[in-house]
Parts: structure tokens; sequence; C-alpha cells
């Protein structure tokens, strides 16, 4: 139903046709340069002079690795007498018929990207070319390859998704299951034709060091799955040579990585996976010298960024909660294969790992669901299941957690001790699992913390874990992380709201990166939000898909958690840029008693401002105009949601609309659907009150 139309205006709950003049803010004429251009001007303003000096440097050192100044090294010949540690094990029990028909469809070139499902990419797939647009990348020097230009590359991220080899480690696990050598032919199959299709340093898939760390981390795990460097399958004369072409992609990888590592405002989430994809290299395969200076300084970079990239209570300051899982990964399968090699990282790395745990533990609801806050692409580091569904990550952390530090709140939160745990931790983790007890329903402990003031979020609710429970998750936090803020949108003082399990009120999610740019704006702009909007502007500025100019700066001014009451009040400055400056001040009050919820919006403000409100619903919600406000239901839930009454105000329902981009949530990368979004507009002048109430 893609593309169905505004419903609004709509009658009011007394029957009348709410209508008013629309204000226009006259906007700042941009300057007409070229899209290319401007992203190139925004993205020196978020630099710093020495940042400048070193990407000129760097892009001096790339230009002469081109033009041939400095050749591409031939990889070392390794030394199989030192091998790494398997840390991967074929759990007891495992039942084999899921893991080979997923297999099965891989033999036959089936495969799932994202919006592309069953898509054949051929036996073997071609490794440059886009499955969405097929655009076909030139095999150009990689590090000077414009990936943001979808004329040359397509959409990098469908391109970019089969080249991570997630699929190979699921032909590993069918063939440690099933010894059926159709599997391994098939890995051995498409690694052969993706190192002839991708010679280091050349194409689109020696851009990014991430992309490179990544294709590491699911070629360590198919290897072990495969018997490692001793492997009988590598025995033959020509698996002895399929061996050594392996390795000496390997080296090329691990090179590259060690040389291209993320620096100042791109130092996100990139390079802690750039340091985990060449630690678990260095541990995986240590037949040359190098792997111990990488194993060193990508343990030293792992160590360093746990810390700087994460809050102290548990919170990734990437500001999203899909990037929370995907770091989260990041930092456990490092540990768990250092640990294989008799390698522990530090109290205090393994401290940031359980803390962010725990906040996962937290915001998920009764009904298992995550809050989909920021930036989310569907990003998996490792092929095991569960994929890409968040939820069913997060459960599968939870459980790989409980067993890891004897948590039993966390085995409560998990369920069940999934497959991909199972994998990972090896036979002895199911009977470490089951003797954690779980806790009783309403125990406590749960949720693990309600106020996590470093990271800006706070939960407020009652009845936890029960059937009748409250989760309302609101933010007061920074909009992302560094000087680009790259992941997070612009949704100070928004919450969301779920009630027995279902989700009522939520964030609309991601959709799009690289590619639509109308869409992209959306979605992380601040309309796609339940918060508050001034002036049709965003409270942060962008500056392209993965930058902001300007942070609104949102913190919590108070947080009080009783037995009667639940109150979370902040603030954010982002709307005093304005002629007319504009402060925004919001308190959520939740009467446990009563299970009802007031949501308390004052702006701080002289002049005459358009202000709106808006309510993103579940794409599952009934909506009802009652007497006095709107009936939200879900199956056997429902809530009343009382907006304000205001003279003049104007209310309309949005429900796919594309003109305003309103009334849309996006569940998965790259689709999106149809749910209702309640838009409460009015001009106001000088310091204004307004007041929304939730009966639950």
């Amino acid at each position: 139903m893609d593309g169905s139309s505004d419903q609004g205006p709509v009658p009011s709950p007394s029957g009348s046709i709410i209508k008013y003049p629309r204000l226009r803010q006259a906007r700042r004429a941009l300057p007409s340069l070229p899209g290319w251009l401007l992203w190139r001007l925004n993205r020196l303003r978020c630099m710093s002079p020495a940042e400048v000096g070193h990407r000129l440097l760097r892009r001096l050192e790339s230009e002469s690795e081109r033009l041939g100044w400095r050749g591409q090294a031939v990889a070392p010949a390794p030394d199989l007498g030192r091998r790494g540690r398997p840390w991967l094990d074929l759990p007891p029990d495992t039942d084999p018929a899921p893991c080979l028909a997923a297999a099965d469809r891989l033999v036959a070139g089936r495969f799932d990207i994202f919006a592309l499902h069953d898509i054949d990419l051929g036996t073997p797939p071609a490794w440059n070319r886009d499955p969405k647009s097929g655009v076909e990348a030139p095999a150009s020097f990689g590090k000077l390859l414009d990936y943001r230009d979808p004329r040359r590359v397509g959409d990098i991220k469908y391109l970019w998704e089969p080249n991570r080899h997630l699929h190979l480690v699921t032909l590993g696990q069918a063939w440690a299951l099933s010894g059926e050598t159709a599997y391994f032919e098939t890995i051995v199959y498409h690694l052969e034709s993706w190192f002839a299709e991708c010679p280091p340093g050349r194409g689109p898939n020696w851009t990014s060091a991430l992309e490179a760390a990544l294709r590491l981390l699911n070629w360590s795990a198919t290897w072990h799955l495969l018997g490692g460097a001793a492997s009988p399958l590598f025995g033959p004369a020509a698996g002895a040579a399929f061996r050594r072409r392996w390795l000496d992609s390997v080296y090329h990888h691990a090179a590259f990585i060690r040389g291209y590592f993320s620096h100042d405002s791109s130092a996100n989430n990139h390079l802690i996976g750039e340091a985990a994809g060449l630690f678990v290299a260095a541990l995986t395969w240590p037949h040359w010298p190098a792997a111990a200076e990488w194993q060193g300084t990508a343990r030293a970079v792992l160590e360093h960024e746990a810390v700087r990239q994460n809050a102290p209570d548990g919170v990734n300051r990437e500001q999203s909660t899909a990037y929370q899982l995907f770091v989260l990964d990041l930092l456990l399968v490092p540990l768990l294969v250092g640990r294989a090699a008799n390698i522990e990282f530090s109290s205090g790395y393994q401290d940031i790992i359980e803390k962010m745990l725990a906040f996962l533990a937290s915001l998920m609801d009764v009904g298992g669901h995550l809050p989909m806050i920021g930036d989310a692409d569907d990003g998996v580091v490792l092929g095991l299941s569960p994929g890409a569904d968040p939820d069913a990550r997060c459960r599968s952390l939870l459980a790989t957690g409980a067993v890891l530090f004897g948590r039993s709140d966390l085995r409560t939160k998990a369920g069940v001790l999934d497959e991909r745990t199972r994998w990972l931790l090896g036979p002895g983790a199911e009977a470490r699992f089951a003797a954690l007890p779980p806790l009783p329903p309403g125990q406590s402990s749960l949720p693990v913390r309600q106020a996590f003031p470093q990271g800006g979020y706070y939960i407020l609710g009652c009845a936890f874990e029960s059937p009748d429970e409250i989760r309302l998750v609101a933010d007061a936090g920074p909009l992302g992380f560094g000087r680009l803020a790259a992941h997070g949108h612009a949704d100070a003082l928004s919450f969301t709201l779920s009630v027995g399990g279902r989700e009522f009120l939520i964030d609309p999610g991601t959709y799009a990166y690289h590619t639509e740019a109308e869409w992209r704006h959306y979605f992380r702009g601040t309309a796609a939000h339940n918060t508050a909007r001034v002036d049709d502007e965003d409270q942060s500025v962008p500056g392209g898909n993965f930058m902001w100019l300007r942070h609104a700066n949102a913190q919590c001014s108070d947080w009080q958690s009783t037995p009667d009451k639940d109150i979370c009040e902040g603030w954010h400055d982002g709307y005093r840029r304005l002629a007319d400056p504009v402060v925004h001040q919001r308190r959520i009050t939740l009467d446990k008693a009563a299970r009802r919820i007031d949501i308390e919006d004052r702006f701080h403000m002289r002049g005459w401002h358009l202000v709106e409100l808006f309510f993103h619903c579940s794409e599952q919600c009934r909506i009802e105009a009652t007497a006095d406000g709107y009936r939200l239901s879900i199956a056997d839930r429902s809530l009343l949601l009382r907006l304000p009454s205001l003279p003049g105000s104007r209310l309309t329902l949005h429900r796919g609309s594309r003109s305003p981009i309103l009334g849309w949530v996006s569940r998965r990368f790259d689709e999106k659907e149809p749910t209702t979004t309640f838009r409460w507009s009015a001009i106001l002048n000088s310091n204004t009150y307004l007041c929304t109430r939730i009966e639950c």
C-alpha cells in the first residue's frame, strides 16, 4: 500500500473540522552548488585542522600507491607450523535441518539482501555488481573510488553486503554438521571467484577497512568450521593451493586494515570493527611475523575504543540501538577469540560489555521489542543466526551475556538459549544457562536500571515483566557520537511507549542511507519522532547523509522514580539558533496507580512560532476517535490519547503520506510501510504550555 494518501484534516473529537493558515518560515537560500561539492564543504566544516592535514597526507599516499610508486607487496609465505586455536564448537544435539536448508539455498545462488528476498545472485555472484541496480563498479584503485556515488557503484550497501561473506559461515556450519562436499565446494568456488574479481587494492571491496575486517571475521569462523590450517580438506595438491591463495588474501586484508584505520571524526564504530577484524585475524592466522604486531595494536585499539565509544552506563555513544547491538558483537567476538587463545581482555573492557547488555535488557519490553532509536542498517557481524532481526539479535546477545557473566536477569530477558550462543560458547553453554534460575515474574531486579544519565535514556514504567507492564523510554541525551554524530537522529525529548508488551508509540526507524536523500532526511529528522518541531526546522542541522553541522544539546533536569510515580524532565537548545530563540522543555509523569502518563511541553520564546507535536503509532494500531480523544488498540490492549486542547490548533492524521512525508515505519533497511502519525500544530506566541495525556 506504499503511497496511500494523507487523511487530514480529520474531525476533532467533538466533530468539528480544525483549520488554520499554514505558516511557512522563509528559508535561507542555499548556494546552488553541486551536491558532491556541498557535501565536501560540509565535511570540511566538521574537521579539525589536524584532521584536514592527516587526510591530505593519506590522499597523497593513496595517489602514490595508485601510480605504482608504492606497489602492492607480495604476501610472504605462511609458516603453517604456527596455528590458531579454534573458537567455534559444534554444539551437541544440534538439529541440522534449518542450517542445511539455508545452505542449500546458497548453493543454488539464492540470497536475501535487504529488500531483495530470495534473489538469484548467480553461482558464484558477481562480486563487484550492485544486485539492486545492476551497476557494475569499476575495478579501479579502491582507496580513491568514491563509493558514495551511485552512478559509479550503485547502492554501495547492496554491493557490500554479499561481500561480507556472512553466507560462508552458514555453508561452513552445514559442512560441519553433514560432511557434504557440496558445501565445501561452494565455499571454494565463491572464494576463488572473489580472489579473481577482487585483487588486493582494486575495486569497491577495497575502499573500506571496515568491510575488509567484517570479511575477515566471517573468514575466521568459516576457516575453523572447516578444520583450520590442518584440515584434510586442504590435503590434496588442489586443496593446498587453494589454502595458499586464501592465506595470501588474508595477509593482504590484514595489511590493508592495519594501514587504513579510521581516524579523527571517522573513528566511530568503524574503528572498533577494523580492530576486531585485525585482532581475530592475528589469532586465527598467526603464520607471519607481522601477526604479533597486528594483535598487539588491534587489542590496544579495542581496549581504548571500548571505553571511548561507550558511556560509563553502557550506552553506546552512537545513540542507536542497532549500533548498540553491532558494537557489542564487535567487542564480544574478540573477547571469545582471545579466551580461546588464553588471551584475556581487561576487566574494564569486560565491564563495558556487561553494562551494554544491561542497557539492552532494560530497554526491551516484556514482549521482546527493542525501540528503534537512531540509525539501523541491518548490519550483522557474523553469519550465524538469528540474522538481521534486531529483537532476535538482542535476545541472542542477552543469552550469551547470561552465560558469560552468570546473570539470571539476562537469562530471564533472553528466555531461551539460542543456536548462535550454543555455537559461540560451545558444549558447556547449555548446562551453564540452565543452572541460572530464571527470575519470577515482576522481579524487582528487572529492569536492570531505569536511569542511564550519561547515555541520556530514562525508563518510566510499572508492572515490569508482567502482562500489565507499562514501559516508556525517554530520550534526553546527545545527538550522536563525535563531531559528525553520524548515526544519531534529531530526536531530542522523544519517547517510545509499549503497554503489555505491545508497541503503541514507536520510533519509525531508518529506511535509507546512501540513496533516496528525501527519505533519509525524513526518517532521521525531528518530524519522524515523538517530540516537538518548531518552524518546520529539525532540532539539529543536517550537513549530509552522515553528518550534522549543528547539534541540539539535550539534558535531563529532573529524574524521580518512586513506588507511586516516575518523572523525567529534560530540555534542549536546538532552536536557540532561530532569530527568535526557542527552548523546548518536556516533563513526562507516569502515575502508576492511575496508569496515566502526562506529557507537559513548555516552549520558552517571545515571538510567533509554528509548533508541531508528533505521535507515531505502531503499524498494528487501530485508531478510533472518541468523545474525548483517540483510542489506540492492538489486539486486547488499548490506550486513550488526549492531545492538547487549544483554540486555533489543528490536528491531522497521516498514513503513508508523501506530501508531506509522514505516516511511515521502516522495520528493515530499505523497506517501509504505512502507519498512522498524529500531527498536532498551532501558531503560538510567547511562553506556552501544552499537555498531552495518555491513559493506559
